[in-house]
């Protein structure tokens, strides 16, 4: 993690730049007769960031550390579900409404949290979901009833969902656009490790100790992650720090920064000399106001209602509906046609799992290779120290020309899927076809997410808010429907409908890719026209 403090340059030039710092780099006046996918040009500015490229990874994999909860808390408890039925006497469909509340919570949260840490700070929204979601788990381990359960699910939901947002924001605070396929795999790879790891471990919590100490695992895991944040994570977002050169209010820095300014100042006093040489243990460097504004929802739903995003994340929706379709249904499937126990079922999630890691090392490098290939074709300069002006630029096209072919293959797998568990396939056909969903599935929805944060500069947190609302809600909808379609109309024509939806919206991604550039200019003038 960075200490903040580059050098007198950085501190004393910051509040000059800080106009220009804050967000990315303002576009031109649109010219209506230019073409519309003009060279967008690199301005003479500032490195987007002081942070060197191994604080940046650090930060990013501190983030996705973060991030890694949320999946974690819904996946771990998948094996446990059949159990936890039988021990407050209740109907798998009843057990699965946990779920299903878990995700409209997961939907909704973000929204209040994504845009409070886009105004007041990373920090402060990191630290308020660690303690509301160890509280949570607290609750969970000793709940008494059903009812209980499924109230302190959706407290707990409230406490990790928005850690995948903050993740994101962090992202679109330290890296630029043409550096950020090569993150993909920081960020998703931790999020995808978590549903691989997590109906293992609750399937073997599950079976030895009991479903109570998933919740004791969760929260001891918490409270180790939050403890290292406060020390160790610094503050990123760029209302307050600008490109990281600005020195923040003392209740925006880790405990780490705080000793070490604690040290610069000691030597101060003592060699008077020194406090000149480094005005950031000076009192002036400290008096930056803590911005403390109350959240914005209302933010996220403008997002959401934005013709290109509200496109994207609709049908980006409709393909998490199917993944998590298959993860809620999965339990009782295999523990009624093949009877495996809770350990069993955990370990397959694994291929699921597997085949989304891969996705996302594999997406990252495509992305910036096609990223470069744009680049080239424009006569653009490549240059990842700097934020480059989007608004003429086809990021549509160079995140999501290869998104086709992971759809493609996504709605090749699921048409199968649902015939091949109800006729009892051999295991091993089932692992093969988990690994190419979580691959296909996985590799798209990674694509969509790196255009989400490219869509919205300053506003990240918001954005990926938005892409939470509208994936959980729809989710939430496929994991509450799923078990009574299977019963009434089978396992094959229920995701025999799923393939048909993915179809069908595949022209989607077409319309986006062909006309986003033109969306986004037509959005910068009427921000200009209001001004």
């Amino acid at each position: 993690m960075s200490d903040f403090s580059r050098d007198d340059h950085n501190y004393l030039s910051a509040r000059e730049r800080k106009s220009d710092e804050i967000g990315y780099d303002r576009p031109p006046v649109a010219d209506s007769s230019a073409n519309l996918e003009a060279p967008a040009v690199v301005d003479d500015q500032p490195n987007y960031t002081v942070f060197t490229k191994w604080e940046k990874r650090g930060i990013v994999m501190g983030a996705a550390a973060g991030a890694f909860f949320s999946p974690l808390t819904a996946q771990i408890y998948f094996p446990a579900l059949n159990l936890l039925a039988t021990d407050f006497n209740v109907s798998i469909t009843q057990i699965n409404l946990t779920v299903t509340t878990y995700m409209i919570f997961q939907g909704i949260t973000p929204m209040f949290i994504g845009s409070f840490a886009d105004s007041t700070g990373r920090r402060p929204a990191y630290l308020i979901c660690f303690i509301i979601y160890i509280a949570a788990n607290i609750g969970c381990a000793l709940a008494p009833n059903y009812v209980a359960l499924l109230i302190l699910r959706m407290v707990q939901s409230a406490g990790s969902s928005t850690t995948v947002a903050l993740c994101q924001a962090v992202v679109g605070d330290t890296i630029t656009s043409a550096e950020r396929g090569n993150y993909v795999g920081f960020t998703a790879v931790p999020i995808i490790l978590a549903p691989a790891l997590g109906p293992v471990v609750g399937g073997l919590i599950s079976q030895f100790l009991g479903w109570r100490w998933i919740f004791w695992l969760l929260t001891i895991l918490a409270g180790v992650v939050c403890i290292l944040y406060a020390f160790f994570m610094p503050e990123t977002c760029r209302n307050i720090v600008g490109n990281g050169s600005i020195r923040p209010h003392p209740f925006y820095r880790s405990f780490w920064q705080l000793t070490k300014d604690g040290l610069r100042v000691r030597r101060a006093r003592k060699n008077p000399t020194d406090l000149a040489l480094h005005p950031a243990t000076s009192q002036v460097s400290t008096k930056h106001r803590l911005r403390l504004r109350p959240p914005n929802p209302l933010r996220s739903l403008q997002i959401l209602f934005e013709l290109e995003m509200f496109l994207l994340l609709g049908y980006g929706s409709i393909i998490f509906a199917g993944f998590y379709a298959i993860a809620t249904a999965m339990p009782a499937q295999l523990a009624d046609g093949y009877g495996y126990d809770e350990l069993t079922i955990g370990l397959m999630y694994l291929p699921l799992s597997g085949g989304a890691v891969v996705a996302a090392v594999v997406v990252g490098k495509l992305m910036s290779w096609n990223y470069r290939r744009h680049c080239k074709k424009l006569g653009v300069p490549f240059d990842r120290s700097k934020q480059q002006n989007m608004t003429g630029f086809p990021i549509e096209k160079a995140r999501l020309e290869f998104g086709i072919m992971f759809l493609a293959f996504s709605i090749l797998i699921i048409l199968p899927w649902g015939w091949a568990i109800q006729y009892h396939a051999h295991v091993a056909v089932l692992c093969v076809l988990l690994f190419l969903l979580g691959f296909g599935m996985i590799g798209l929805s990674n694509m969509a997410t790196t255009l989400i944060v490219d869509l919205n500069p300053g506003h990240a947190g918001a954005a990926i808010a938005s892409n939470n609302l509208a994936r959980c809600l729809v989710g939430a909808a496929a994991s509450a429907v799923i078990a009574p379609m299977i019963k009434g109309i089978g396992s094959g024509w229920s995701f025999i409908i799923f393939g048909v939806l993915y179809l069908s919206g595949m022209p989607v991604l077409w319309i986006i890719m062909h006309n986003g550039v033109r969306w986004r200019k037509e959005k910068e003038d009427r921000r200009r026209a209001k001004k």
